[in-house]
């Protein structure tokens, strides 16, 4: 008789890399709740993805597109520092219904946002896919 144990409602059936799922941080996302500016946090929490991404919202809603992009770009890449010390091997899913993953997921957004909207249409298509391969849920949801 052949018997299988449970198997995870997650489990990648076509042997790619499991989901990322980072480390709750919950004390940037408290302190933005409560009222704390983008500036203050990223300064108090600089590894804070969400942070920097708040950041590049807050330029970009009032036309300063160059520094969206600054912000944007450093929310990206401690994403990626974050990510690859739990695991990321440079590719596999990230999802966006894990909230810690929100920030990295946001930062990568508003940097293809800022690359698209100075001209460099390379990086906008590089992390526009980058963003769909690695949460389809985070590409529907950030528009």
């Amino acid at each position: 008789m052949y018997e299988t144990g449970p198997m995870s409602i997650h489990e990648n059936l076509l042997g790619g890399p499991p989901p990322t799922h980072l480390p709750d941080d919950p004390e940037p996302r408290e302190l933005l709740a409560s009222g704390a500016t983008a500036a203050e946090v990223a300064g108090r929490y600089p590894t804070s993805s969400l942070a920097w991404a708040r950041l590049a919202d807050e330029a970009f809603e009032r036309d300063s597109v160059v520094e969206s992009y600054a912000y944007a770009r450093t929310g990206y890449h401690r994403g990626l520092d974050a990510l690859r010390r739990n695991g990321w091997k440079g590719h596999g899913p990230v999802p966006w219904e894990h909230e810690p993953n929100r920030g990295f997921l946001r930062a990568l957004h508003a940097l293809a946002r800022a690359a698209q909207a100075i001209g460099e249409q390379e990086e906008y298509e590089r992390c526009s896919q980058f963003l769909k391969d690695s949460s389809p849920t985070a590409a529907q949801v950030l528009g």
